[in-house]
C-alpha cells in the first residue's frame, strides 16, 4: 500500500515537527510527531500522535524512522482490510 507523507507543524505543546500520513486516496490516516532529542523516553523517534480509521486504537508506538512507520501503518491497514 502506498502512503504520502506531508510535513506539518503539530501543536502538541512540546514537539512540533510532524507529518500527516495520507493513503492512496489522499485520506488522512495518521499524524506522526518527531520527538525532540531532549525527550527522555524516545529521543528523535517518530510517535503516532493520532490514528484514524483502521489505524485508530489504543496503540501509540514510536518508530526510529518514517519507513518503519509506513510499514507498521501498512500492516495495520492490510490486517484490518482482511477481517
Amino acid at each position: 500500500m502506498s502512503f504520502t507523507f506531508q510535513p506539518i507543524r503539530v501543536a502538541t505543546g512540546f514537539d512540533e515537527e510532524g507529518t500527516m500520513v495520507l493513503d492512496g486516496e489522499q485520506r488522512l490516516v495518521a499524524v506522526l510527531v518527531r520527538l525532540s532529542d531532549a525527550n527522555e523516553v524516545a529521543p528523535g523517534q517518530w510517535y503516532l500522535e493520532a490514528g484514524f480509521g483502521r489505524i485508530d486504537g489504543g496503540s501509540h508506538p514510536t518508530f526510529s524512522n518514517l519507513d518503519l512507520a509506513q510499514d507498521w501503518i501498512g500492516e495495520r491497514v492490510a490486517h484490518r482490510s482482511s477481517n
